[in-house]
């Protein structure tokens, strides 16, 4: 049995990243981090004419209808080249739980996805992280109080917004009684907002979605944890070519048997985590009982060797490593943001020790 992508998969993934390498180089990304949202309309355009953006949207809605796998493998190319696009939000975890939700307006919705025209942000952080404050209440169809740590909410068009544990409501961007603030994070390529509602008329209501919601989360982060995947091999790679050309007592560094031990290692880290966060993608469709738990462990790890990478990888550049000019850090912050945006690793093994019968639920 083959255990590898498929010749598609692999194709998707070959196109893709010649399409950012030559589309968005580390130049474009340091002219669109100076943006109010650095998620460019003509980028993500661009990605849905590739299909990308349609990814998940069943092909009756106009999307390619493939698995989580390959939106994995994009996520993982996005990741690899510091793209600043919503795909976590709008192509991943949108589609996901309108999917499951159905009826016509969620087809309209698919539909505006799948071509690029509609971006969705999702405001679900309350259901895994609660904070003094936040929380969103309905009342009579519309919308009060807080959201904290939206994905991609800031320059979207619509946002799907979690009601208390048990409730989805859809509402536009720009309704009244909507006040979206761009929150201020170490990684300047995602849009990550605070949404206030005051009154805000929702657009639709899906009650009895708590189910669809836990889905949204664990598709997200199975996709999250292959964006810092492909972030920590662009990292690994720029160590190797910067270990094999600076030279130091008249000797390359990557000669020295401590710099060597340094590039393996984090290779070896690396691997291992690339099958769980393939057959974690693959359970998410194929074994959907399994997914809860592959969700967390794949982002858990993935956040831990993440955040070792991002370190033993700037070290090996040196000083220069944590300047603004060698544009490592723009990996480093994505790495060390997404640690935290749908649940930090701490959080993520506590949940799959309750899912196992180890902890009790809190």
């Amino acid at each position: 049995m083959d255990f590898g992508l498929s010749e598609d998969q692999l194709l998707l993934e070959q196109t893709l990243r010649g399409f950012l390498a030559e589309q968005v180089p580390i130049e474009r990304v340091r002219e669109l981090r100076e943006k109010d949202c650095p998620n460019d309309r003509a980028i993500w355009n661009a990605l849905a004419e590739l299909g990308v953006t349609g990814v998940l949207v069943p092909e009756a809605r106009g999307g390619a209808g493939l698995r989580l796998l390959d939106a994995a493998l994009v996520s993982q190319s996005l990741g690899h080249a510091v793209t600043p696009s919503p795909f976590l939000a709008s192509s991943v975890m949108a589609p996901v739980g309108l999917a499951s939700l159905g009826g016509a307006e969620c087809d309209g919705w698919l539909e505006g996805i799948a071509a690029g025209t509609q971006v969705f942000g999702v405001a679900l952080n309350e259901l895994h992280s609660v904070r003094e404050g936040a929380g969103v209440s309905l009342d009579g169809g519309r919308l009060r109080g807080k959201s904290l740590m939206a994905l991609d909410a800031y320059g979207a068009d619509l946002v799907l917004v979690a009601v208390g544990t048990d409730t989805l409501a859809v509402v536009r961007h720009d309704a009244p009684g909507v006040e979206t603030c761009r929150l201020t994070t170490v990684d300047a390529t995602r849009c990550t907002a605070e949404l206030v509602f005051e009154g805000a008329e929702a657009e639709a209501v899906f009650e009895g979605a708590g189910g669809v919601a836990t889905r949204m989360l664990e598709a997200g982060r199975i996709v999250l944890a292959a964006d810092t995947l492909g972030a920590c091999e662009a990292m690994i790679e720029q160590a190797v070519a910067y270990a094999k050309e600076r030279k130091q007592f008249d000797r390359l560094i990557g000669s020295f048997q401590a710099v060597k031990h340094m590039c393996a290692e984090m290779i070896a880290e690396l691997e291992p985590a690339r099958s769980l966060l393939w057959y974690a993608a693959h359970a998410f469709d194929a074994m959907p009982d399994e997914a809860p738990l592959l969700s967390c462990h794949a982002l858990a790890h993935l956040s831990e060797i993440g955040r070792e990478i991002a370190s033993v990888s700037t070290q090996v550049h040196g000083g220069i490593g944590w300047t603004d000019e060698q544009n490592l850090h723009f990996w480093f912050k994505r790495i060390a943001n997404a640690r935290h945006l749908l649940g930090g690793p701490e959080a993520l093994r506590a949940r799959a020790a309750e899912l196992q019968g180890f902890a009790k639920a809190s």
